[in-house]
């Protein structure tokens, strides 16, 4: 089977941006490695295909633009003319050969029928598939005015025109369809295609079907006087302003664009009014036209205006710029992420991705790179949303990482303090947060606080804890918080950027609790390194546990590596190998290792076994030939506090690999600390960890 797909337009605009862009998020959760060409290019090589921009720059492939196209649309005609087919499809191999050599799947993109090959792309698109040995996925356009029967049968030509050339189809999506005629379609689609074919009818959005003012900007190499930071404004109608203002605002609609002479002030100003009325829609921007620009005193009092949309001026005529404002197509460009967004969110509430990924990925990838952990992280705290508390609210870097968070809509987030001082602080850290989307609670003025502080005094009694105790102990943010997962009102915590762990895992202990079966709560940190994740393991809360206690932590990890989808390979480290050392530390992890081997005989274990020997093939080779584990140990369990620690940070600052932790394991529900010294990236981690682990109960 094929370590590639080719993706194939049936037309000009026909949303081929949508699946490009979600097979590659959906390909790099599942690969370790993921390349992208796109073999032939419209324009010219003085400029640069956005496409390939945005697809490089949004996921941060490692791959140079002029690595992932091959060649223009005008060479490839001046070499068919010249009799040189063949040479075009040898080049194209020969490119595909060597990106396929470096990447675990290469995506490939097809032409985009436009510009100087169009005429002769479909027939190119097959010959590329063909050559490459690569099978399809076929994206066929509901244009406007076709009858569902004649989509059908265009889509069904399209499907025999690859197979008859014995071109493999995997999948056939029906992009911008009617809604209405969605299950009609799909019927359709059902009776003239094979059950084996993954079919997909994703309707037609406005949101991606407009243009935006960025787009005007390069179609008609526009020059932005005002409003730059309302580019990415939609376009959804537009309209010459040179009638009288008062006849020219009936025309308005919402993201309206005004194409209009340069010297028409009172249009200029009555649009930028218009846009700040309630009564009126908005307007997206502003072409004027002829090359002329207003005078100094209407530029003036543009320029005291607090809210002016994108202002443009162009050097055609008002007829010209409108018939080129007519011909702009829609696109996706890395600056939009708005419509990147958007593009992904479609691609997975249509596309049946679970089939199209079991037909996709047909090999097994040994390790986990970090792109591919993060990803992973991130769809999979995305498919059940949970509420995590951040009791810090107060810190700049939880408000930063809660801004994130929100934006983003992948958790619900609480945090825990006065929101009046929290808007301030926002504010003066210039950190936009959406307060609406976020949850803050004063603890002193909750309308639980009673309730807790008696919860608290129930739970504590018998330790001597009177009423007044518990009611100043319940104004700590970590007990509040707490107790909020206690009471099940959030499904985690996350703590400790001002806090410290011991002040964190506390009031976790005294009412959450371990898990059943559980004596110890331990930590793990995922270190992502350049081309692995290893989960390191106890590096954070156990200062020297006994033998049970580390048999404990190496079950919790293994456990904790399955559930993020790191097949665990479990290393007890030591300072020897095998059966050669001799000492109490090597004894304690040997009788450690036993026990896992006794709890769980499922587990891969390997130890005593040093660090060296269980990440590197060759070393284990000369050291442990026959072990399962050396060489490719995916979880490694420190003997003692002081040697995890200093290794997981050791290596996070000689090699610049990302530590996401600690993650706290053993609790009934998930509470998870922070390092004083996080990051805002640390935080938005380790929430989103948090997340996963409350999916799990």
């Amino acid at each position: 089977m094929s370590k590639a797909i080719y993706i194939a337009a049936s037309h000009s605009n026909s949303g081929k941006s949508i699946v490009t862009l979600g097979l590659m998020r959906l390909l790099l959760g599942k690969t370790t490695k993921v390349g992208y060409l796109k073999p032939i290019i419209t324009i010219g090589k003085s400029q640069k295909d956005f496409h390939i921009e945005t697809i490089l720059s949004h996921f941060d492939l490692d791959i140079d633009y002029k690595d992932a196209f091959v060649f223009t649309g005008k060479e490839v005609i001046t070499k068919r003319n010249q009799g040189k087919s063949g040479e075009i499809i040898d080049t194209i191999i020969k490119r595909y050969k060597k990106m396929e050599s470096k990447y675990d799947f290469v995506l490939v993109e097809g032409t985009d029928f436009e510009g100087d090959a169009t005429s002769y792309e479909a027939e190119l698109n097959v010959m590329i598939a063909k050559n490459l040995g690569i099978p399809a996925l076929i994206i066929s356009k509901a244009k406007k005015g076709i009858s569902v029967h004649d989509l059908i049968e265009n889509t069904k030509l399209i499907y025999d025109t690859f197979i008859n050339d014995q071109v493999n189809v995997l999948s056939v999506i029906i992009n911008k369809a009617n809604k209405n005629h969605k299950e009609m379609i799909e019927n359709h689609l059902d009776n003239i295609l094979p059950k084996s074919v993954v079919k997909s009818v994703i309707p037609y959005s406005n949101k991606l079907s407009s243009p935006t003012v960025a787009e005007i900007v390069r179609e008609l190499n526009a020059e932005v006087l005002f409003g730059e930071n309302g580019l990415n404004n939609p376009i959804s109608a537009y309209g010459v302003g040179a009638m009288q203002l008062r006849n020219h605002l009936e025309h308005y609609v919402d993201n309206y664009l005004v194409v209009t002479p340069g010297d028409r002030a009172d249009i200029i100003l009555g649009s930028l009014q218009a846009n700040s009325s309630k009564n009126y829609p908005k307007v997206s921007g502003i072409v004027l036209t002829g090359g002329l620009k207003p005078e100094k005193t209407i530029l003036k009092l543009i320029d005291g205006l607090s809210d002016v949309v994108p202002i443009l001026s162009v050097k055609t005529g008002t007829f010209e710029a409108t018939t080129d404002v007519a011909n702009v197509q829609a696109q996706i460009y890395s600056e939009n992420t708005d419509k990147i967004l958007a593009s992904l969110r479609i691609f997975d509430k249509y596309v049946p991705t679970e089939d199209l990924t079991n037909k996709l990925i047909n090999f097994k990838v040994n390790g986990m790179t970090p792109k591919m952990f993060q990803y992973n992280m991130i769809d999979r705290a995305s498919k059940t949303k949970k509420r995590i508390v951040l009791p810090e609210g107060n810190d700049p870097r939880i408000l930063e990482a809660a801004a994130m968070l929100a934006t983003l809509n992948i958790v619900d987030i609480v945090l825990l303090g006065n929101i009046d001082e929290l808007k301030v602080k926002a504010e003066k850290i210039d950190v936009a947060i959406n307060f609406e989307k976020i949850k803050v609670i004063n603890p002193i003025e909750s309308e639980h606080f009673e309730d807790f502080t008696n919860t608290l005094y129930e739970l504590r009694k018998h330790k001597g804890m009177n009423l007044d105790m518990a009611k100043d102990t319940m104004t700590d943010v970590s007990y509040f918080g707490t107790m909020m997962v206690h009471k099940g009102m959030v499904d985690g915590m996350v703590s400790g950027a001002v806090n410290t762990t011991q002040h964190t895992i506390r009031p976790a202990l005294q009412f959450i609790k371990t898990k059943p079966g559980v004596s110890v709560v331990s930590s793990i940190f995922f270190m992502c390194m350049e081309n692995r994740v290893a989960i390191f393991g106890d590096c954070a809360i156990n200062p020297d546990p006994t033998a049970e206690q580390l048999a404990e932590i190496a079950i919790s990890s293994a456990d904790s590596a399955a559930n993020f989808g790191i097949e665990p390979r479990v290393a007890m480290l030591s300072y020897s190998s095998g059966s050669s050392g001799k000492g109490a530390q090597v004894d304690k992890v040997r009788t450690a290792t036993e026990i896992v081997k006794q709890k769980r005989p499922d587990l891969k274990v390997e130890g005593p076994i040093q660090y060296d020997a269980a990440v590197d093939p060759g070393v284990a080779k000369s050291k442990m030939p026959n072990s399962e584990v050396a060489g490719k140990a995916t979880v490694l369990v420190f003997p003692d506090l002081n040697t995890g620690n200093n290794t997981y940070k050791a290596i996070q600052r000689e090699t610049g690999a990302l530590a996401i932790g600690p993650m706290l394991q053993g609790l009934n529900k998930p509470v998870n600390d922070l390092s004083r010294g996080c990051t805002v990236d640390d935080i938005f981690n380790t929430v989103i960890i948090t997340a996963i682990q409350a999916q799990e109960l």
